[in-house]
């Protein structure tokens, strides 16, 4: 292909403002009606000023817009590359290298004797329990999973039976789902996508109900946070997964209650993404239902789906309809003590966050998010919506808020200290 024919690239010095938007608004898949009525402007608006006939929008406007555009690093979309911000992609932990590694290697001879599945099994779930426990948790499985990695594979080389093969490649699926904790929103996207790939095939072949669940939970994520024009992937994968998993209900397994429970929601998730309200909210009390079935102290250790969880998540419909009020509402109503899964309370306390912003309260929001730091600080290190808010309110014309973001900014590696 000719460089004429080529897309403009949003990190040439020489395209201003609107041209990078316009670049990287193509590359999402949304329309200018779509940008434009998710930031409460018009379509019209949004052509003016990629078209240059609007000046810049203010910073609070261009950090929603990278929100929406799920823009990894701030100057794809600004074009300064001296103040780089990372937004939706964290920072390159430093056992990435090791934990990608063990992904690429593939163990064809050894002289090592794999583990016991059974061995392995009790591996991961001292590492899911160290994942909800830890404020650290990527290293804690940072530091876990090369070693888990390399002896699932060759539980699954070494497999000497049908059932033993099918019975390793269900707990080398779980490693997989394991790792795509880690490696989500670091700078490797090409990682991520194999790990889930790998992740949806082992379980496949495994033919574990609970497996296929949780691979195709971390699937539609995966497609989902990709942008709008990925959501009908999510929701291929998501909706033939129930579809599959709907018959086997009845009588199913707490894991598999809760696995559909979760596919479930995160449908609903998807929905409001798209500003379908109807949907989001249906999805949503279809989850609290197959959550009502569950033991009232169960707790799923991937997925956090439980009666506890249900609060969190209706405060994540609620914001990702942006309706503040009802965000706020909800928020009043969950309990975020109750979930036991320290990264997980701290993406909840970010989603409240999220809700007191929306309503126009950001010393709230900003309050909420030094509570999420305490649970979590690697779960608001590597979140792009904790830091749209930090980084706006570090700007605030108020002395005591524009001072509480920039502590809270240089915590978070936003600024330098």
């Amino acid at each position: 292909m000719s460089s004429e024919d080529a897309s403009p690239n949003p990190y040439a010095d020489s395209l201003v403002f609107g041209q990078r938007l316009q670049v990287l608004r193509t590359r999402r898949g949304m329309t200018r009606d779509q940008l434009g009525g998710l930031v409460g402007k018009t379509a019209s608006w949004v052509k003016g000023v990629e078209t240059g006939r609007l000046k810049t929008p203010k910073l609070e406007t261009v950090l929603l817009i990278a929100e929406l555009l799920r823009v990894r690093d701030l100057s794809e979309l600004v074009g300064d590359q001296s103040g780089r911000v990372a937004l939706f992609a964290g920072p390159g932990h430093p056992r990435l290298a090791a934990v990608k590694a063990a992904i690429d290697a593939f163990p064809l001879t050894t002289q090592r004797e794999a583990p016991p599945a059974a061995h392995l099994q009790a591996r991961l779930v001292r590492a899911w329990s160290a994942r909800h426990s830890a404020p650290n948790h990527r290293e804690v499985i940072g530091e876990l999973l090369p070693d888990l990695i390399h002896d699932a594979q060759l539980a699954v080389r070494q497999a000497d039976t049908s059932e033993g093969r099918r019975g390793a490649l269900a707990v080398l699926s779980e490693v997989y789902s394991l790792c795509q904790f880690f490696v989500a929103y670091q700078p490797d996207a090409a990682l991520l996508w194999r790990v889930s790939e790998r992740g949806l095939i082992a379980a496949q072949e495994s033919e574990d109900a609970h497996a296929i669940g949780m691979a195709a939970w971390l699937a539609a994520q995966a497609h989902r946070d990709a942008g709008l024009a990925h959501f009908e992937a999510a929701d291929a994968v998501n909706l033939e997964t129930l579809a599959y998993l709907e018959p086997m209900l009845p009588d199913a397994s707490d894991e598999v209650l809760a696995i559909t429970g979760a596919l479930t929601f995160e449908a609903g998730y998807t929905a409001a993404r798209r500003a379908d309200t109807g949907t989001a909210w249906r999805y949503w009390d279809q989850a609290r239902s197959l959550a009502q079935r569950l033991p009232q102290d169960y707790y799923h250790p991937v997925t956090s789906f439980s009666r506890a969880i249900m609060g969190a998540h209706a405060v994540t419909v609620a914001v990702e309809l942006r309706q503040g009020g009802e965000s706020v509402r909800q928020a009043a109503r969950a309990d975020a003590d109750t979930i036991p899964s320290r990264p997980r309370r701290a993406r909840h306390r970010i989603e409240e966050a999220r809700g007191f912003h929306l309503d126009g309260q950001p010393d709230v929001a900003l309050a909420t998010l030094e509570k999420a730091h305490e649970a979590a600080p690697e779960t608001i290190k590597y979140n792009g919506y904790a830091k749209r808010i930090v980084l706006e309110e570090a700007e605030s014309k108020t002395p005591g808020r524009r001072r509480r973001a920039s502590e809270l900014a240089v915590k978070i590696g936003l600024l330098a200290a």
